[in-house]
């Protein structure tokens, strides 16, 4: 009898970090809570198992596909940093030897899981980007010096430039309303982007995330 084929799915796991040295540890994983539970919700239709906190400042989900998982990490990343809390990520793909657990991201093996793992437990690097690839190793590279390349921007942003480039991105208003909504004027709005390197980001994000569609039809991922 032919070996039943495994399906494959695009793990996504994240860490906070420095979270114990927080003024408020509470305050701090009330939001991590609100996040994940947020993503949880807006993603839902992508996730196969919702993303799980798991040691109080880790967190782990299995979602469909390598695209999703960016947009996903993307925006966790920048509901954090607006609250002041940095976070890692590590996307991989794994193909489970356990069945799926659709209700919480727990009890489930997989080589993939374990590659994920160590790369996130891996502390050296600061980059909140980095992915788990294990047989495209050049392509792993690769995508970790371009999710390098955003992690460097982002250092570099005033609480000022974070709000606006998070203003822009999270959501669907124009320019005009959210410039109205921050109460400036579409210069300044402009303005604070292009010293932030809103465009930079805007660019290697995009490029970051064409290339994970490309390996996502490359693998069947749906």
């Amino acid at each position: 009898m032919q070996a039943k084929k495994r399906k494959s799915y695009v793990v996504l796991m994240g860490d906070l970090v420095g979270s114990e040295r927080a003024r408020s540890v509470r305050t701090v994983h009330r939001v991590f809570n609100k996040v994940i539970d947020s993503a949880n919700k807006g993603y839902a239709a992508a996730i196969a198992s919702p993303l799980t906190i798991t040691l109080g400042d880790e967190f782990q989900g299995l979602l469909s596909t390598l695209a999703h998982a960016w947009h996903v990490a993307t925006e966790l990343r920048l509901r954090l940093l607006i609250a002041n809390i940095s976070c890692r990520f590590v996307i991989g793909m794994t193909e489970l030897e356990t069945p799926l657990n659709p209700k919480e991201a727990w009890n489930m093996m997989g080589g993939g899981l374990a590659a994920a793992r160590d790369k996130l437990n891996d502390k050296r690097s600061s980059n909140a980007y980095r992915f788990s690839l294990p047989l495209e190793q050049i392509i792993e590279s690769l995508l970790d010096a371009v999710g390098a390349s955003l992690t460097q921007v982002e250092l570099g942003w005033t609480p000022t430039q974070l709000k606006y480039y998070s203003s822009v991105h999270l959501g669907s208003r124009t320019n005009a309303e959210i410039a109205k909504g921050l109460g400036v004027t579409q210069r300044s709005l402009y303005k604070v982007l292009h010293a932030a390197r809103a465009e930079f980001h805007k660019r290697q994000s995009s490029t970051l995330q064409s290339a994970l569609t490309e390996l996502d039809e490359r693998y069947g991922m749906r």
